[in-house]
């Protein structure tokens, strides 16, 4: 047999498959059972899906102010902690000495201003008397004024003593959910060092950044996103690594005011409630975030919009008398396990969304109805 005759012969078959659907009524089978579903207009919200990481609302780095032997970690690494717990004690003896040195200073002083005192107070009686010389009260009233001012030195030593005593128990800054110890007891510390001794995190609320573009930013800046918005949700959601919804919502705070010359992005901060502590800084997320509000728009199964050989999206509807007709549709975007169409539906048209094997654009159906598509958003 010829490549001519083969090739011929394939024509025909296929044409007797395509044609198949026609055929059969023609022959007085009853109509091809499909599955439809009966769009009509809705606002939609439209979202910009941005990734991003989760990081941590607030951090503290617990760091050393003096020097000297760790003698006891007082957490539990992993654990929360509140802004004044004790989490690690450095050995005091030393600064206790510094302590005692500075009251006895004190005290010395203060008794140097007592005696210092009685004399001024001696030669201003003899100076009233003329048997002391201005010369004399003079000194005796700067000797006193001195001996004064060295009490209040004492005691400023005294208080800087017990402050650097009171640092020997280090104490977080910060509420928040405690790492792991980067020491243990029997290390040295200083005041001074690069490491710190352990980092506080506020993971309750937290902040998701995501960069978002320049034009887009502006948008927010000059109000059109929120007039577009309108009454439409403007709900901040979140997706997990693994896909699954975050059940918390969020919302956006801030942004970062510059533009990355290289990029032309902007980082823009949302925030989230974390009261399970699911979410972790360094985590990665996606971010859907409302940017306008689409009116007269229609929600369709994907099961219900295919590819034609163009590539293009179609949908088949069914028309009246029953016959399907093949649309071509403009999709906006998709919506879980929809999409968002602004073009080439109708009120009131029945979509096919099961039966396609069954059945052929031109061929009479026997429609079945599905639940219709999702409410308004």
């Amino acid at each position: 047999m010829s490549v001519i005759l083969r090739l011929a012969l394939s024509c025909l078959a296929c044409a007797g498959l395509l044609a198949a659907p026609a055929a059969a009524q023609q022959q007085g089978r009853p109509p091809a059972a499909v599955t439809v579903v009966t769009v009509a207009p809705q606002t939609i919200t439209l979202t910009s899906t941005l990734p991003g990481r989760v990081a941590a609302s607030a951090e503290a780095e617990v760091r050393p102010q003096v020097n000297g032997i760790i003698t006891e970690r007082l957490f539990r690494e992993g654990a929360h902690v509140e802004a004044g717990d004790p989490l690690f004690k450095i050995d005091p003896a030393s600064y206790e000495a510094v302590v005692q040195q500075a009251r006895a200073g004190v005290s010395q002083a203060q008794t140097q201003l007592r005696t210092a005192q009685r004399e001024a107070d001696r030669i201003n009686e003899l100076h009233q008397r003329k048997v002391a010389s201005d010369q004399a009260l003079d000194d005796a009233v700067a000797t006193r004024d001195t001996a004064a001012a060295a009490v209040e030195v004492a005691r400023a030593g005294l208080n800087s003593a017990e402050i650097e005593l009171s640092h020997t128990t280090i104490r977080a800054r910060l509420s928040g959910e405690i790492g792991l110890s980067q020491t243990s007891p029997g290390a040295l510390v200083t005041a001074s060092q690069a490491q710190p001794l352990a980092v506080i995190r506020d993971i309750d609320p937290v902040h998701v950044d995501v960069t978002q573009s320049a034009a887009d930013l502006l948008r927010w800046r000059r109000g059109e996103t929120e007039a577009q918005l309108g009454g439409a949700d403007r709900t901040v959601r979140l997706t997990l690594a693994d896909g699954s919804d975050y059940g918390e919502t969020g919302k956006l705070t801030a942004a970062e005011p510059k533009v990355d010359p290289q990029t032309g992005v902007v980082t823009l901060r949302m925030e989230f409630s974390n009261p399970d502590r699911l979410l972790l800084p360094g985590m990665y997320v996606q971010v859907d975030m409302p940017v306008e509000a689409a009116e007269g728009v229609f929600l369709v199964p994907q099961e219900g919009v295919v590819r034609d050989r163009r590539g293009r999206p179609v949908a088949w509807v069914v028309g009246e008398g029953n016959v399907i007709e093949e649309r071509s549709l403009s999709i906006l975007q998709d919506q879980g396990d929809h999409w968002v169409v602004n073009g080439g539906l109708s009120d009131g048209d029945r979509v096919v969304v099961a039966g396609f094997q069954k059945a052929a654009p031109g061929a009479t159906v026997a429609p079945e109805e599905r639940a219709p598509a999702g409410g308004s958003n």
